[in-house]
């Protein structure tokens, strides 16, 4: 059974005709729904982390014991504006910057190593 083109385009025109522009809003409602959920589940944590980071960073003080990202373990012997000097054994020192402190340890968990 063949049908002849004219035919199968004057079928699909009315409903062609009919059919309505879809509604911007829905367009974009996916993409709008998946910007909140990444918010909500990789920007907000992120920032929170940063700004717990900051605060430990601000308060770091003379005596406070630290690990740093490299994984050295010292007390702080002296706080500068943007430098602070660790010793990390007797009579070594290193100077390193305030954020490369990565944990700020209970008083006396050195002692205890």
């Amino acid at each position: 059974m063949n049908l002849p083109m004219s035919f199968v385009i004057a079928q699909a025109a009315p409903a062609a005709a009919g059919a309505q522009a879809p509604n911007p809003l829905m367009t974009f409602l996916p993409l709008i729904l998946l910007f909140v959920v990444f918010y909500f589940l990789m920007i907000r944590p992120q920032m929170k982390r940063q700004k717990e980071h900051r605060n430990m960073v601000a308060a770091l003080s003379k005596g406070d014991e630290v690990v740093t990202n490299g994984g050295i373990a010292g007390k702080v012997d002296e706080v500068g504006e943007s430098f602070i000097t660790v010793e990390i054994a007797p009579n070594v020192k290193i100077k390193l910057q305030k954020g490369a402190v990565q944990q700020v340890l209970p008083k006396g968990t050195l002692k205890s190593s």
